[in-house]
C-alpha cells in the first residue's frame, strides 16, 4: 500500500534528520534510512544524503506502483552524538522488535526531545577541557586558570549568538576575537604569563574536530560530495577562527605601537 509506504518513509526521514542533524556522518545516515525501510518490508530502497539534505526514493521491485521520494532540507546542525547513538540503538533494535510506526515516531520524537546536559555542567566542562589542551603545552598555574575563565566566557558568548541565529563563521570569528582580547588583557594585567599558550587553549572549543573526522570518514566511505561539503565547512571554519585572532593581535599591537 502507498500510504503504509509513505508512513515507513516518514518514520526513516525522521531518524536520519534526528542523526545528521546531531553530527553523525552521511553514510552512517544513509545505512540507518535503509535498514529502517528495510525492517517495515521495503526493500528496494535508494538513499542520498548530503550535511544539508535527505533524499530517499521507495519503489516495488517489479514496478507495480509508481516510486515515493522524500526530500528533508536541513538547516540547522549541532554536536550531540548521544542522540545519534540512541537513533542508531533504535534502528538495529527493529531487527528484533519490530514496533508500529506510531510507536517507533513516538521513540524518536522522545530521543529527538532528549535534554542534554545542564548549563552550567557544559560551561564548566568547556573550560576544563580548554585548559588542559593549554596544560599539554607546558602552560603554567596562572595560563591554565587564564585559558579556563576565558573558555566558558567564550562558550557562553558563542551559545548567545546561536541562540540568536548568527551563522557559523560570525560564531566563530567573534569567538575566537573574544578569546584573543581576554587573553591580552589577562596578560598585560598580569593574570597570565603566555600569550601564545592562553590563546590556543582557550580557541579549542571552537575547532572543527568533528567535521574535520566525519569528511575523512564519508570521504574514505566512498561520500565524496558529503565529504568535501564538511571539508569546506572544517577549512572556513578554521579561517573565521584565525580571522577573529589575527584582527584582534594587530589591532591590540597596533595601538600600542608595537609594545605590549
Amino acid at each position: 500500500m502507498k500510504s503504509d509506504r509513505r508512513r515507513v518513509l516518514t518514520l526513516a526521514v525522521c531518524a536520519g534528520e534526528i542523526m545528521l542533524k546531531n553530527g553523525a556522518e552521511t553514510y552512517r545516515v544513509e545505512d540507518t534510512i535503509v535498514r529502517i525501510c528495510k525492517v517495515y518490508g521495503i526493500s528496494n530502497v535508494e538513499s542520498f544524503v548530503t550535511p544539508t539534505g535527505i533524499f530517499v526514493t521507495v519503489d516495488y521491485e517489479n514496478g507495480s506502483d509508481e516510486p515515493i521520494t522524500f526530500i528533508k532540507r536541513i538547516k540547522t546542525r549541532t554536536i550531540d552524538l548521544n542522540k545519534v547513538s540512541k537513533v542508531n540503538t533504535f534502528s538495529r533494535s527493529l531487527m528484533d522488535t519490530r514496533y508500529s510506526i506510531e510507536n517507533g515516531l513516538r521513540i524518536l520524537k522522545d530521543i529527538e526531545s532528549y535534554p542534554t546536559y545542564p548549563k552550567y555542567i557544559r560551561v564548566f566542562c568547556a573550560g576544563l577541557a580548554s585548559s588542559f589542551f593549554g596544560a599539554l603545552l607546558g602552560a603554567g598555574i596562572l595560563d591554565f586558570l587564564s585559558s579556563f575563565t576565558i573558555s566558558m566566557i567564550v562558550f557562553l558568548a558563542v551559545n548567545y549568538l546561536e541562540r540568536h541565529q548568527a551563522n557559523f563563521f560570525i560564531q566563530n570569528a567573534l569567538g575566537s576575537a573574544i578569546a584573543s582580547l581576554l587573553a591580552l588583557l589577562f596578560v598585560y594585567l598580569g593574570f597570565g604569563i603566555n600569550l601564545d599558550k592562553i590563546i590556543i587553549s582557550s580557541i579549542m572549543i571552537l575547532l572543527p574536530g568533528v567535521a574535520i573526522t566525519n569528511a575523512v570518514r564519508d570521504s574514505i566511505s566512498g561520500d565524496l560530495i558529503s565529504g568535501t561539503a564538511r571539508g569546506v565547512e572544517a577549512l572556513i571554519t578554521a579561517v573565521s577562527i584565525a580571522s577573529g585572532v589575527g584582527i584582534i593581535m594587530n589591532l591590540w599591537f597596533h595601538s600600542l605601537g608595537g609594545r605590549f
